[in-house]
């Protein structure tokens, strides 16, 4: 029972990172200092997609849920809305490159927004 439920930490905390990667770039704004742990995040998931690697937390969750004695993903509310989340059924390598031009793009959008912010915020304190 442990494993399928470290199993199912391992989805949500994967299903937070992606959320990170692709919307963290507008928490600076907020928490600029964040871009220190932003970057290279972002970087390692763009990079995932781009060159269809596999991350490590899926093969730990799948380790996780043999070990719990699953084969696959059933009932709860993790498998059943979180996990098709991460894993879309139908999954190609042109979708994971159109996902990671999309998470590269959005993400340029929020540094374009952060640092025009930060550019806007000097010339009024110089102009003062």
């Amino acid at each position: 029972m442990i494993y399928r439920w470290l199993a199912d930490l391992v989805v949500v905390l994967h299903l937070c990172f992606v959320t990170f990667v692709i919307l963290g770039g507008f928490l600076l704004r907020r928490w600029p200092k964040l871009i220190y742990v932003h970057i290279p995040v972002a970087v390692w998931g763009v990079l995932i997609e781009f060159a269809g690697w596999i991350c490590p937390l899926t093969p730990l969750e799948n380790s996780l849920r043999t070990r719990g004695g699953q084969s696959g993903y059933e009932g709860d509310f993790v498998t059943h809305y979180l996990i098709p989340v991460l894993y879309p059924y139908g999954l190609t390598r042109n979708i994971q490159f159109v996902l990671g031009a999309l998470a590269f793009a959005v993400n340029l959008l929020a540094y374009f927004l952060f640092f025009r912010q930060k550019s806007r915020r000097r010339r009024v304190s110089t102009s003062s």
